[in-house]
């Protein structure tokens, strides 16, 4: 036995202790962690991935978090114009906008023109992953900062597990909530949120997540995030690897490029829906499948 499989052991074992799991998820996690080791899996050495990082042109704040990404990522990098809500014309929301419907719940607000470039930005990023072929793009949003020792043990251990995975988070913020522990790789865990944590600030995207994404959302109606927390629906799992490696640095950016101020009334109305919306995510993540018929 290596010294990954020894440090990954003695880890599961001193959380079995703890309580963290039972006996039965203890064993499946001692055969999940021992079998990334094993086969072909991409590493930066053999992987056709590149990072992709969505800026917004008038953010000017942001230009020099931009270069600190491209200087602190392990692999090569292309900045995509992000689409710039505030001048997208009727034309242009009404070719992506569902002005119905589309999947269940209802989401309670009016999805806003900020929102609606974000979500086309994403959707630019996936379909360079798809006209290059990429094994996996790293979609990174220009308001994070990147601790590169982390972040590089924690990009490592996604590119082993993509293939499976399809669509791996790298969450900006500390994980507070329980969730399901899928593999182990010494300190580094893949979760499985249920529901999907919000906002999409870093993530590694799977070529097979990007073309499934593409179909699924030629027209939308509701953000980015909310949208994929809707995997019975999309197809696409959203798993996150903890630690990270990556922090959210909004306020220090210039602030939101998305957000809108509200009256004090009117924001006591939106968290209520907001509530209730959230609430009825939380108990169809638990008993919807994948591929719903």
């Amino acid at each position: 036995m290596n010294y990954f499989n020894y440090q990954g052991l003695e880890l599961l074992i001193a959380r079995y202790h703890e309580n963290k799991y039972d006996l039965h998820t203890l064993v499946r996690l001692i055969l999940r962690s021992s079998s990334i080791t094993k086969g072909t899996v991409m590493n930066l050495e053999n992987s056709n991935t590149k990072c992709f990082i969505i800026h917004l042109n008038r953010a000017h704040k942001r230009k020099s978090f931009v270069d600190d990404i491209i200087k602190n990522v392990p692999i090569d990098s292309e900045i995509i114009n992000a689409v710039d809500g505030k001048i997208l014309s009727k034309k242009d929301i009404d070719n992506i906008l569902s002005h119905k419907e589309i999947y269940n719940p209802k989401y309670p607000f009016k999805i806003n023109s900020g929102e609606i470039g974000c979500f086309l930005s994403h959707r630019k990023a996936w379909k360079k992953i798809v006209e290059q072929k990429l094994d996996a793009g790293l979609i990174l949003e220009d308001d994070i900062r990147i601790s590169p020792l982390t972040f590089n043990k924690s990009f490592n251990f996604a590119l082993k597990v993509i293939q499976k995975y399809k669509f791996i988070q790298f969450q900006v913020r500390k994980i507070k909530k329980k969730c399901k522990i899928i593999e182990l790789d010494n300190e580094l865990e893949l979760l499985q949120p249920l529901p999907s944590f919000l906002r999409t600030s870093a993530q590694l995207v799977s070529y097979e997540a990007a073309v499934e994404l593409l179909n699924q959302t030629t027209k939308i109606d509701r953000p980015v995030d909310t949208t994929l927390q809707i995997f019975w629906k999309t197809n696409i799992i959203s798993y996150c690897v903890n630690p990270s490696g990556i922090s959210d640095h909004t306020f220090e950016a210039g602030g939101s490029t998305l957000s809108k101020k509200n009256s004090s009334s009117l924001k006591i109305s939106i968290n209520v829906k907001r509530l209730i919306y959230r609430t009825i995510i939380f108990y169809l993540s638990k008993y919807k499948k994948i591929k719903e018929t």
